[in-house]
């Protein structure tokens, strides 16, 4: 198995590692910095470095339980030893997304208790699907000021794991209205903004909300009489960290 170093130092940009299987045109690491996407946020891009040889990566995904990294030209054979180094400018503004989503789905939460049915992060901006059967379009620049408030207070965001039987004890680390969490999972991955929100999830953040920034929520769409979308960008471009 990939070790996912991802998933416990989300500022490693590049490791050396070694293929250990390959596919045509995509192989699998020993380790990886590359997020092979999940929970809304896209998968990394980057590179494998062999030599005198950069070979960008263009999708990592998992796959039958490991992930692939699909390369643009002729992978090195099984055993060889690359350096994958990240897009990290690109990852860095998901991590500030990402974050960003987080402190909104608990400003939505602390307001109206709505459950998230969707979302989807690019790079730079985000979407948040809750279920909120009422409305009031004045809310926009009160949540809008609320979550920048928030962000502003610069709270560490910190990852741990737990067991799944105690992750399942505990209701509230699902915040969506149908928990994703895949029954074979064993471990469950919890990402705690401290003072704020505590939930399941997967993907990479930054250490703390200060290096989010100025979010605007730049639209809320009625999508059907019970559900809403709220779609966020970051206001700035913030020097990539780490």
């Amino acid at each position: 198995m990939t070790d996912e170093l991802y998933s416990t130092d989300a500022y490693a940009r590049e490791v050396e590692a070694r293929i250990v299987d390959a596919d045509g045109g995509r192989v699998v690491l020993d380790r990886t910095v590359f997020y092979p996407g999940g929970g809304g946020q896209p998968h990394d891009i980057g590179a494998l470095v062999t030599g005198d040889r950069s070979l960008p990566v263009t999708r990592v995904e998992r796959d039958g339980g490991q992930i692939w990294h699909t390369v643009d030209g002729a992978p090195p054979a099984v055993g060889a030893t690359v350096l994958a180094r990240l897009d990290w400018e690109r990852r860095y503004t998901l991590m500030r997304v990402h974050t960003a989503m987080h402190a909104l789905c608990a400003v939505m939460w602390n307001r109206y208790l709505c459950p998230v049915t969707g979302s989807e992060m690019k790079v730079g901006e985000g979407r948040l699907d809750v279920e909120l059967p009422e409305w009031d379009p004045a809310e926009r620049d009160r949540i809008e000021e609320e979550l920048n408030r928030e962000l502003a207070r610069d709270l560490p965001v910190l990852v741990s794991f737990l067991p799944r039987e105690e992750a399942d004890r505990d209701p509230s680390l699902i915040r969506t209205k149908v928990s994703l969490l895949p029954p074979s999972l064993r471990t469950v991955r919890i990402v705690d903004i401290a003072g704020l929100d505590r939930q399941a999830d997967g993907g990479t953040h930054v250490r703390s909300t200060g290096e989010v920034g100025l979010v605007i929520l730049t639209k809320v769409e009625t999508k059907g009489r019970s559900f809403r979308r709220l779609r966020i960008a970051l206001a700035g471009a913030v020097s990539p960290l780490g």
